[in-house]
């Protein structure tokens, strides 16, 4: 299991004392009844619940196990595992983890590949993590913040943030060089039928200004589009609850999708590699 903490308070390294880390300063941070690591100090928080709430998780949870994602996390993991051979170590961060599903998927493959993935999932969301924790013990699962990884410095081989939010300082700190980042994000026509259900008019989508620095170098993209069918109206809830789109929609729109039984839709996401320098 992945070991390289950090203090999120002073960035010294963590070791573990029983039930709790410690650095040597003297912070101390308790392994949670689930088995999660709770290392957001409450200066970092900018809410009193942070992240995905209870219900968003809940509705993940049940979308994603439907299996309606994965070919992406299919891809993911044949990313996370490429080249490595049986018996060798690679650390691998999923920042933003949620519930776990894209880890699991890798934790998964590693496991019938016979290859050790040290794994360790961190999320803003209390909820997701306890979640995330409670269906898997092979990860290390943390509360925590992409602003300010509790990892230390140069210690990961992947490094993923899949429909997160990069920091891409902080990525690059904490990949060995050469190590590699994977991001996932929609693309233009994702869930696109449910948009125009939904708003009045789409957006025109903008240019991306993605601005990696210069401790990347881009290695590849790609695009991953296939169709998915929600067959009944919870499916369909479920999907609307685990999105921006349930808060962002008018009310009118809201209730268009509330009236649904069936539902024909485009996934259309963008697979973009970077290796650290």
């Amino acid at each position: 299991m992945f070991n390289a903490l950090s203090c999120p308070l002073d960035g010294a390294p963590l070791t573990q004392q029983a039930h709790s880390w410690r650095c040597p300063a003297g912070h101390c941070f308790d392994v949670a009844r689930e088995g999660y690591l709770n290392l957001l100090p409450v200066q970092r928080k900018r809410s009193l619940d942070p992240g995905d709430s209870k219900e968003m998780v809940a509705a993940r949870r049940r979308y994603l196990g439907a299996g309606f994602y994965q070919p992406i996390a299919d891809k993911v993991a044949d990313w996370a595992l490429a080249d490595v051979v049986a018996g060798e170590q690679r650390a691998c961060l999923d920042a933003g983890c949620g519930e776990g599903f894209y880890l699991n998927a890798v934790l998964a493959r590693a496991a019938a590949a016979g290859c050790d993935v040290q794994a360790v999932g961190l999320d803003i969301s209390k909820w997701a993590v306890i979640a995330a924790a409670k269906a898997q013990r092979e990860a290390r699962w943390l509360v925590g913040t992409n602003a300010a990884l509790p990892i230390v410095s140069g210690t990961l081989d992947r490094l993923m943030c899949l429909f997160g939010f990069p920091v891409f300082d902080e990525f690059a700190r904490v990949l060995k060089s050469g190590g590699e980042l994977l991001m996932v994000d929609a693309g233009q026509d994702h869930l696109r039928e449910l948009r125009e259900i939904i708003y009045p008019r789409l957006k025109t989508p903008r240019e991306s200004t993605l601005t990696i620095g210069e401790a990347f170098v881009p290695v590849s993209e790609e695009t991953l589009r296939f169709p998915i069918r929600l067959g009944d109206n919870a499916t369909i809830s479920d999907l609307l609850v685990m999105t921006p789109h349930l808060y962002r929609a008018p009310p009118d729109g809201r209730a268009r999708a509330a009236a649904l039984t069936a539902l024909d839709l485009t996934v259309d996401v963008v697979f973009r590699r970077f290796r650290r320098v």
